[in-house]
C-alpha cells in the first residue's frame, strides 16, 4: 500500500489502524525511532520539536489518540512524506 492510500485510510478512520501500518506511515513522514523502552517507542522528526510517544494495542492496532496525535503534527508542520519533498 502507498504512503497516499495509508494515509487516507488513517484519516478516515483512526480507530482502526494496524500499528504495522501506522509504523509504516511515521516513517514516510520522516519520523525516526529515537528510542524504546519495552513496548513505548519514541519517534523524533527534525521538523517537529515535540517527541511521538507510541505504543500498541493488545488486538496489535493503534491507539487512536496517539494515530490523531500523529495527524495533527502532520497538518500543524506542513510534513510530507520523505520522497514528495
Amino acid at each position: 500500500m502507498n504512503w497516499k492510500k495509508l494515509y487516507d485510510k488513517t484519516q478516515n478512520n483512526p480507530k482502526d489502524v494496524r500499528f504495522s501500518d501506522f509504523l509504516r506511515l511515521i516513517e514516510f513522514f520522516g519520523f525516526t525511532l529515537d528510542r524504546q523502552s519495552g513496548s513505548h517507542r519514541i519517534y523524533k522528526n527534525p521538523h517537529v520539536h515535540r517527541l511521538l510517544n507510541i505504543q500498541p494495542r493488545k488486538d496489535g492496532k493503534a491507539k487512536p489518540a496517539q494515530v490523531r496525535e500523529f495527524l495533527e503534527m502532520v497538518n500543524r508542520h506542513g510534513l510530507y512524506p520523505e520522497d514528495e519533498q
